[in-house]
């Protein structure tokens, strides 16, 4: 990034975020409705998703929302030309909706190349903490369709719903992404009080008509997004400072700053949205129980495994949101993290930000073109497979195949470019009794040869990128 203060918060937010992934299994409900457990398996085949942030903030190219959070400035740091004052910035920021005009929004263009790539899902933010909709929402003018919005002319103005079936058309499954927090709304930061921190500026036991408009506010948003725009498979909740008071762990740092209770009641929109959209995944972050049907660590990987359905959502460049000249990762990076997540038992769900005229810059094309080409290679040992022991040793990494009867060996190398090794030497679980080995990529014959549980290929090629794949059928 172009400043140093800006990597220095995006590093202490993966630090956050990494401490809190260490922390997701405390508490976890596995679902019992049949619909959901059908739905997460399936999701859970899919290891590859593309999640986006995209909103009126993309024209100053800002990271999205936090500036106008008195909390944040620190990380966010406003720029003086957006405004002097704190109330001059937000009332600046807010006018964004009035330029904001991405005509060059093609969502065909994001699918076609997201599913090139292997993805198989996709999140988009439907309102972030800001509180601006991408979404023809009837609660409010604050949104992307509203008269106010030069945008909202255009035949696709209706962004989410064009998203949506874009990618659905594709095969992909749907997630919306949506802020529980709402830093517009009267009903959240009300302009009776200045808002102090990332919370509800008022007492909600103190104002408790104010607070139940609120959550019917919430709740008819969630209600337009599971009704009116198709198939939804996934709700992912952000915000989980808005939780019930009783659900504060105390041992995470942020979550000892929320000081009022904020309970949205989880029970009443959860219900509404699986009655709206049987068998939907409710992701309720970092608020652990029964509407979090999977738990998400941020810019982090967990290091070992973990027991309960999970995802990584992790950019491709150093910001959720559009920033000019972005540093995307190298597509070697990328396989990397992608071996890392799935032998760990995860989810990958990388972000790619559209910028403010409606695409994605060219290096993520790019990178997507780059990663298409690994991907078809070696998708037999990535979907619909599940984390095997060891995991990882040294350079290898494991999945297996959800029947047993297929261990997938990952070999990565540490620098810019993969070292392709004269053999491979690994370990495999006890007992295993190898019948056959692959190298994907390689139709012909492989040397090899098993002592114990020790197994040694000779690599037939050296013409392989970003990593190599062993494919070890059992008898």
């Amino acid at each position: 990034m172009k400043t140093k203060l800006f990597t220095a918060a995006l590093l202490l937010s993966s630090t956050l975020a990494f401490s809190q992934a260490h922390n997701v299994s405390a508490g976890y409900q596995k679902p019992t409705d049949p619909a959901v457990i059908e739905n997460l398996e399936q999701w859970q085949d899919m290891k590859f998703g593309l999640f986006m942030h995209w909103g009126t903030y993309s024209q100053w190219g800002i990271v999205e929302s936090w500036s106008i959070c008195p909390e944040d400035e620190g990380w966010t740091q406003r720029k003086p030309e957006h405004g002097k004052t704190y109330f001059e910035y937000v009332k600046n920021y807010e006018n964004l909706q009035k330029t904001f005009n991405p005509t060059e929004f093609n969502p065909e263009k994001w699918a076609d190349a997201a599913k090139e790539a292997g993805m198989k899902y996709v999140v988009f933010t439907t309102k972030h903490h800001d509180g601006f909709a991408m979404f023809d929402t009837k609660e409010s003018d604050y949104k992307i369709t509203s008269k106010n919005t030069p945008f909202s002319s255009n035949p696709k103005a209706n962004i989410t719903k064009e998203i949506f079936n874009s990618f659905r058309n594709d095969g992909f499954k749907i997630g919306a992404y949506f802020s529980k927090p709402d830093w517009h709304t009267e009903y959240y930061w009300w302009s009776y009080f200045p808002p102090k921190d990332r919370n509800v500026n008022y007492d909600p036991t103190k104002y408790p008509e104010r607070w139940n408009n609120f959550k019917n506010y919430t709740y008819n948003q969630i209600n337009e997004l599971t009704s009116e725009y198709g198939k939804v498979d996934i709700l992912w909740l952000d915000g989980g400072w808005v939780r019930p008071f009783s659900t504060i762990d105390q041992s995470v740092d942020w979550q000892r700053g929320i000081k009022v209770e904020q309970d949205i009641d989880m029970d009443r929109i959860g219900g509404m949205a699986r009655k709206n959209q049987p068998g939907i995944i409710v992701v309720d972050r970092t608020v652990p129980g029964k509407w979090e049907n999977y738990v998400t660590p941020e810019q982090a990987i967990p290091d070992h495994p973990l027991d309960i359905p999970w995802e990584s959502c992790i950019t491709m460049g150093n910001s959720f949101s559009y920033v000019p000249n972005d540093q995307y990762k190298p597509t070697k990076k990328i396989v990397e993290t992608l071996v890392k997540i799935i032998s760990r038992g995860g989810n990958y769900l990388m972000n790619i930000a559209p910028g403010p005229n409606g695409d994605f810059d060219q290096a993520a094309y790019d990178r997507l073109k780059e990663l298409a080409k690994w991907i078809k290679i070696n998708e037999s040992a990535i979907y619909a497979t599940r984390s095997v022991a060891p995991y990882h040793d040294n350079e290898y990494y494991y999945t297996r195949s959800k029947d047993n009867k297929t261990i997938n060996v990952f070999h990565l190398t540490e620098g810019e470019r993969y070292t392709v090794p004269n053999s491979f030497t690994f370990q495999l679980p006890e007992n295993s009794k190898v019948n056959n080995v692959k190298v994907l990529g390689h139709t012909g014959k492989i040397k090899w040869n098993q002592k114990d549980n020790t197994v040694t290929v000779q690599n037939p090629t050296k013409n392989l990128e970003y990593a190599t794949v062993i494919q070890v059928n059992l008898k």
